[in-house]
Order: C-alpha cells, then sequence, then structure tokens
C-alpha cells in the first residue's frame, strides 16, 4: 500500500488521550478529581516552591556549606615530554591542535595547553604551548628544539 496524506497516521500508542477530571463518578476521576481529600495539595492555585519539603528543613539547608570556588582558577591539559618523545618524529612542530590529533589529549582546557618535563626528550621539536615548565624547556632547547609560548609569536 502507497503511503500518502490520506492514509498517514500516528503509531498505535502514540496518542493519548486527556484525563477529564470532575466528570461525575462513572469517570473514575469524579468527585475529588484525583486531588484525594483536604490538605494544601487539594486546593485551588497551589503550587509549591522547589525544593519545598512539606515543612521540613529541605535537603540544601541541611547539608554543611563548606569552601568556596575560586573564579580565577587556572586550567591547564597538562602533555609530559615523554609523551612527545613516543609521538612525535624529529624536526615536527608540536602544537595543540596536533596534539588532539595524535590522540595525546582529548580536549584542550579552557587556559590551554602546559608542558611539563616529565621525561627524557632526545628530538628536536619545534614546541608550541601556552605555557612551559621550567624543566621542559630546558629539555626542549637542550635537544636542538625551540619552545615557544603562544601569543609571545606577535610579540617577538
Amino acid at each position: 500500500m502507497a503511503i500518502g496524506l490520506h492514509n498517514l497516521e500516528a503509531p498505535e500508542g502514540a496518542n493519548k488521550r486527556k484525563k477529564r477530571v470532575g466528570r461525575g463518578p462513572g469517570s473514575g476521576h469524579g468527585k475529588t478529581s484525583t486531588r484525594g481529600h483536604k490538605g494544601q495539595k487539594s486546593r485551588s492555585g497551589y503550587s509549591s516552591k522547589r525544593g519545598f519539603e512539606g515543612g521540613q528543613m529541605p535537603l540544601h539547608r541541611r547539608l554543611p556549606k563548606r569552601g568556596f570556588t575560586n573564579p580565577f582558577k587556572k586550567e591547564w591539559t597538562e602533555v609530559n615530554l615523554s609523551a612527545l618523545e613516543k609521538l612525535f618524529q624529529s624536526g615536527e612542530t608540536v602544537t595543540p591542535e596536533a596534539l588532539v590529533a595524535r590522540g595525546v589529549v582529548k580536549k584542550i582546557a579552557k587556559d590551554g595547553v602546559a608542558v611539563l618535563g616529565n621525561g627524557t626528550l632526545t628530538k628536536s621539536l619545534q614546541v608550541t604551548a601556552h605555557r612551559f615548565s621550567k624543566s621542559a624547556q630546558e629539555k626542549i632547547t637542550a635537544a636542538g628544539g625551540t619552545a615557544q609560548v603562544m601569543g609571545e609569536a606577535a610579540a617577538a
């Protein structure tokens, strides 16, 4: 059978009838209209506040508040020299995008990539990152490579 505008319909169970309350005892939703007997929730105009627990001390007030979140915290994606040694060949340029492409890091953090000096480096690499530790910078230059901080290229 060909599908056309004249025979399109929703699949079985997709459309549900609206619950009609207060329409007599035969409907099963008469008298109290599914609100139960008396109490605040049965009254018209009732709406609960978010987190309200019926007068009981709410959870967000029972739990202790400690510490704070520093809004100026720096977040770096850290990469060690040992990872660069394994995945890059001598003479290659290492950038944050290249690190993501090679799978060294999954994603670059808010403040960028920081290269740390853990491990040894024997290859000459041109490394461009947002930050370098002193030991990383020394090891890269000792191996015959360059360590360039991103953003300083325009200034130099």
